[in-house]
């Protein structure tokens, strides 16, 4: 049996720096939580198809897992891949909950794309597997450079690791499940005008442990906290004063 570690994460902040070809584009820090992961296994078994456990209750065509088995095949044309998945199925032990801004979808695709790089041994550079993973979705380059903690720009490709002592940090989680593409939109119809590039100038260059500190508002320092209040307004009342917001929400977070 083949196992991988796909980790969750939190934006530190994320400024949306515009909209183009129908995306918005953003400035942020990703950071990775160590203690928080899900794990891809896969397991010897004969399978006719390509088989995914542990993840009830989404279609297949839609398991960001398979997007990215989908995604590889195209790409690379790799018999080797067709043939390992003949012989084996894709365990998933999910414990990052899904709606929460914390990437779990993204990050099993991009922990499951890293594994089959090994176990095929695929001739492709991680800038390779990056751009590939781009096509399923803004997050993965990410997880698939796998860097600690790193600054994102663009629509999510632009990678470029900060080097920076990890953070202990404890997260929350309420009952709410906040749709990415509805906290997007939200965003497009209410607050994109507001944008201001210079009010986040250098950012990218701060530590994370000071910019929570010196910043401290999650509302200026996640962009997308306001969008998602007026979409899911319910988020006011599990809301509590020093934690901040992390992607789209709904996980809340704060340094310990």
């Amino acid at each position: 049996m083949y196992s991988i570690k796909a980790h969750a994460k939190v934006n530190i902040f994320l400024k949306i720096t515009g909209h183009k070809e129908g995306y918005h584009t953003l400035l942020s820090r990703f950071m990775r939580v160590e203690d928080l992961y899900d794990t891809i296994a896969f397991v010897p078994c004969e399978c006719d198809t390509f088989t995914i456990e542990g993840c009830e209750g989404v279609p297949l065509e839609s398991n960001t897992i398979y997007k990215a088995y989908k995604a590889l095949n195209d790409s690379t044309g790799d018999l080797d891949i067709l043939n390992f998945f003949y012989k084996h199925k894709v365990v998933v032990t999910k414990r990052i909950p899904s709606q929460a801004g914390l990437g779990g979808g993204s990050s099993d695709a991009a922990a499951f794309m890293r594994l089959v790089k090994e176990v095929c041994n695929l001739m492709l550079s991680t800038e390779e597997l990056a751009k590939i993973g781009s096509t399923i979705g803004a997050d993965l380059p990410f997880f698939i450079y796998n860097y600690p903690s790193s600054n994102i720009s663009g629509f999510g490709e632009v990678v470029e690791a900060f080097e920076e002592a990890p953070l202990k940090i404890e997260l929350f989680t309420p009952n709410i499940g906040c749709d990415t593409s509805v906290v997007y939109k939200t965003f497009k119809k209410h607050l994109l005008h507001k944008i201001t590039l210079c009010s986040f100038l250098g950012w990218e260059r701060l530590d994370s442990k000071t910019l929570l500190e010196t910043i401290a508002d999650p509302i200026i320092l996640n962009d997308l906290y306001a969008a998602a209040l007026i979409a899911y307004p319910e988020l006011k009342d599990v809301a509590k004063e020093g934690w901040f917001f992390s992607g789209s929400g709904s996980t809340f977070f704060r340094l310990i």
